[in-house]
């Protein structure tokens, strides 16, 4: 059967080189398609210095340069300053607003997903059902940790959208929800930092055994007097859920893009803290149609020691990603 999940790439994930002025953004275009992932999911705040400030020639240039490498554009990542002035939140009429200011750039950029931040109200978001219905675009809320995809405060948007009865809001799972194992690399940069191995092992048991987080960093920060950097090693457990794999299926409905999060790939093209071997054979079986978007953040647990290479580590992902669609669809067939 031919697969129906795509790969792609978030410019997010080559933030490090690109802060550096090692890769433009035609470099990274060009080498997620060069991967077999022409997906891009764009930040345009980040990507695109004229931001809010977007002409049609601009538009023009972005299309002939994803034309250029066989790419396409996946997701619109956009973001709500609720906090711009400094002597009062954002009313709900310029939430609204700023979100009908995305959702046309979303539109004129050709992009059929804009990706909406967790704390975006759905009551808010109702409002802007109409314009995204109008544009056919999809507002997927981001299900980032510590949230899950039962959390209540992502079924309140889901209520909306089933209410609504619409088709142009939904969620957009993030898959640090589902980090199975600690990442080597958190417990690394806090050794570095201080940590003592013995407390390091202490909380990388915790989470392996799915302690309560609180009760993790009760242990560490009061009986065992931990230091700085093991207390803040404790506290990264409060983003380090592992949401139910077989669950992701009732809810693929409501998305249709995942930013596929990563810290790290081994050498063998594995990851060893987040549950893709379970979470891809859930998808196919679902029969699930997007797009997969590397979003790799590992940066700077390592940036401190050696240099960092964004575009090894997704490299890694994508050959995982393909080993284990394939061995899906295989044993579905």
């Amino acid at each position: 059967m031919t697969s129906k999940i795509k790969r792609g790439v978030s410019l997010y994930s080559f933030q490090e080189e690109m802060f550096l002025g090692k890769m433009s953004i035609e470099d990274c275009v060009a080498f997620a398609a060069g991967i077999g992932a022409p997906g891009i999911e764009i930040l345009p705040e980040q990507n695109m210095p004229t931001f809010p400030n977007i002409s049609d020639a601009q538009v023009g240039e972005w299309q002939d340069m994803l034309a250029r490498h066989g790419a396409h554009f996946t997701c619109y990542d956009m973001f709500l300053d609720t906090k711009r002035r400094k002597d009062r939140l954002m009313s709900d009429e310029e939430q609204v607003e700023s979100i009908h200011r995305d959702l046309i750039l979303c539109n004129r950029l050709g992009i059929k997903n804009m990706r909406i931040l967790i704390f975006v109200r759905p009551d808010i978001l109702e409002k802007c059902v109409p314009m995204a219905e109008k544009l056919d675009v999809h507002m997927g809320v981001e299900v980032h940790a510590p949230w899950h995809l039962e959390h209540a405060w992502i079924l309140r948007t889901i209520e909306v959208a089933d209410r609504l009865k619409t088709k142009h809001l939904g969620i957009l799972p993030d898959m640090g929800i589902f980090m199975k194992h600690y990442p080597p690399a958190f417990r690394a940069r806090f050794e570095r930092q201080g940590a003592r191995p013995e407390v390091c092992d202490f909380i990388v048991e915790q989470h392996e055994q799915k302690v309560m987080c609180e009760y993790t960093i009760f242990e560490v920060a009061v009986k065992m007097q931990g230091n700085k950097a093991e207390v803040a090693m404790a506290e990264t457990l409060r983003h380090a859920p592992y949401a139910n794999p077989k669950r992701i299926g009732d809810y693929a409905p409501y998305f249709r893009h995942i930013q596929a999060k990563f810290y790290e790939m081994n050498e063998d093209c594995t990851d060893p803290a987040l549950a893709y071997d379970e979470v891809i054979p859930e998808l196919v079986k679902a029969g699930w149609e997007g797009t997969l978007s590397s979003e790799y953040e590992g940066n700077r647990w390592i940036q401190d020691v050696h240099e960092v290479d964004s575009r090894e580590q997704v490299r890694r992902q994508h050959v995982m990603f393909e080993r284990l669609i394939a061995k899906a669809e295989a044993e579905v067939a």
